[in-house]
């Protein structure tokens, strides 16, 4: 299936479970999927199973959005506690679109709790409330973490489930019943013998060709290119080599402190999932890792490259990447949006040390070359999720590997080919429908659940147009003589230094005549961050 087959069947309101290999868009697929319900004004919830797979996505843990936050187990005391919270029952409430990233790592149970408190909440008897739920992930990657606390007695469960490790084993997910969307392109890999390695690892189908062909990429400690990132197991060794490396080179310093607005709970949750420390320090010379994806600048989120310079005027990282691009490195915004307005939000240089990382912060991330030693893998889906963060065989450098490294967990090895065959079921009954009805599908969709249609044949608009109220080109051309910026979209740059200029005290008239935005515009701005209540 396609990601364009994909995001059609989700426009039609479907539950879905969105997988694929490593590189196959799914996150992609989602950005797209929440910037149409943005577009249409519909209600959604951005979550995921870890911090750092939500600060990817700009969402919240689902354990924190649910309300559920530590517990292994939800008591009736429990569901009613968190039903009564103001604050919890209004989000999910409001909520019309659940999205679940990195759903491999989320277990069985706390699937359930969340599925429980939805119900009760929105007071509707279907799974999760009614709710669509969007799942997104891919379970030959990290499995959730095996808790090893005592068994709770059944009695005091609100659910009555024996906890089983993976979230397509719960009822939650049975009663849902979501449609497969098993996305088949690949947007990472374009070395077709490395595609066709990894594709044997997820099949379980190695074969002597495939383990010749890695030790090919065997190296010694000391005999590989300098300046490779190398992938650890543990936080203390990545600091190490890090700390080490930096002080090796007699340069001076940089420092740039990360900016944070919004809920003191939230920032910090953002803080812990975002990869760019809270103070970045480079010098020239450095090796980093771009942490963020952007697009128009052509850099994304594993992005290898040297610090060659700094900016005379903003002092902004310039890097070398390994193609031979020049890049300013600008500040770039993590947050958390809800009901849509931004209630926590961290700005960074989307820089972080790159002599070494984890194998678990690697995770989502496409890298132009690692070093890596899988001797120590204890594991099914750690090997794999470390080697497939590399594009070509060429930029992987293998200190060992061991067995298991190279195994996937049985049980998802069978359950992928039942994934496979209902994707292909929900392609051919989605294909065989003429577009117009998909349309009127995807219309539908949008007003019940009370959003603003557009059709997309008759509204392509553009970024100005999206923010500009009906008036005439020379009507905005009169505005902008005096508020040059009248209109225009904001960078995170603005952002930063609107919030900077509020916070020093300024008036919002003293920072409009500033900027040169309408006082309307700057007042809109700081309540969408959070800064100030809207009236």
């Amino acid at each position: 299936m396609t990601q364009d087959e994909a995001l059609s069947i989700l426009k039609t309101g479907a539950n879905v479970f969105l997988t694929g290999e490593p590189g196959s868009g799914k996150t992609y697929t989602i950005n797209k999927y929440i910037a149409y319900l943005r577009e249409h004004k519909i209600e959604h919830a951005i979550t995921a199973s870890t911090g750092i797979a939500a600060t990817h996505i700009g969402g919240m843990t689902i354990h924190s959005w649910s309300g559920i936050g530590i517990k292994e187990k939800l008591t009736k005391y429990d569901l009613d506690k968190i039903a009564t919270s103001e604050y919890i029952n209004r989000r999910v409430r409001k909520t019309k679109i659940l999205i679940i990233d990195e759903i491999s790592m989320l277990r069985a149970g706390t699937l359930s709790m969340v599925e429980a408190v939805c119900r009760e909440i929105k007071q509707i008897n279907e799974p999760f409330g009614g709710i669509q739920v969007v799942f997104a992930g891919d379970f030959f990657q990290l499995p959730p973490i095996e808790k090893r606390s005592a068994e709770p007695k059944q009695t005091d469960l609100l659910l009555e489930e024996k906890i089983p490790c993976f979230s397509y084993e719960s009822s939650a997910w049975a009663h849902l019943r979501p449609m497969i969307c098993y996305i088949s392109e690949q947007h990472r890999q374009d070395d077709a013998e490395f595609l066709a390695f990894l594709l044997a690892i997820r099949r379980n189908a190695l074969e002597d060709k495939h383990r010749k062909y890695l030790k090919s990429r065997y190296v010694s400690d000391t005999n590989f290119p300098e300046n490779i990132t190398k992938l650890f197991s543990h936080n203390l060794d990545v600091d190490r080599v890090n700390d080490g490396m930096l002080e090796k080179i007699k340069e001076s310093s940089k420092k740039f402190e990360m900016d944070s607005i919004g809920s003191p709970n939230l920032v910090t949750t953002l803080k812990k999932g975002c990869l760019s420390p809270e103070i970045l320090i480079l010098k020239k010379g450095a090796i980093v890792m771009c942490t963020k994806n952007n697009l128009k600048e052509k850099f994304v989120n594993g992005t290898l490259g040297t610090v060659v310079d700094f900016d005379s005027i903003t002092n902004y990282p310039i890097i070398k990447t390994r193609n031979g691009k020049n890049l300013l490195i600008t500040p770039m915004d993590w947050g958390v949006e809800e009901n849509g307005k931004i209630k926590a939000k961290i700005t960074q240089i989307p820089l972080r040390l790159a002599w070494a990382i984890t194998v678990h912060k690697s995770q989502g991330m496409s890298m132009d070359a690692a070093v890596m030693d899988l001797s120590s893998v204890f594991e099914y889906g750690q090997g794999y999720v470390a080697l497939s963060r590399v594009r070509r065989m060429d930029g992987l450098y293998l200190l060992g590997c061991n067995e298991k490294a190279l195994q996937v967990h049985p049980q998802i090895l069978e359950q992928d080919n039942v994934f496979r065959t209902e994707s292909e079921r929900a392609q051919e009954i989605f294909n065989t429908l003429p577009k117009k009805e998909m349309r009127e599908m995807h219309k539908n969709f949008i007003i019940a659940l009370g959003g603003k249609w557009r059709d997309p044949k008759k509204h392509e608009l553009s970024d100005l147009e999206v923010e500009l109220p009906s008036s005439s080109t020379g009507r905005l051309e009169q505005i902008r003589t005096k508020h040059k910026n009248a209109y225009r979209k904001w960078t995170p740059e603005e952002e930063v230094k609107i919030v900077s200029q509020f916070k020093n005290g300024k008036s919002i008239e003293k920072i409009s005549s500033l900027s040169g935005r309408q006082v309307g515009g700057i007042r809109a701005r700081l309540i969408k961050l959070g800064l100030i209540e809207e009236k």
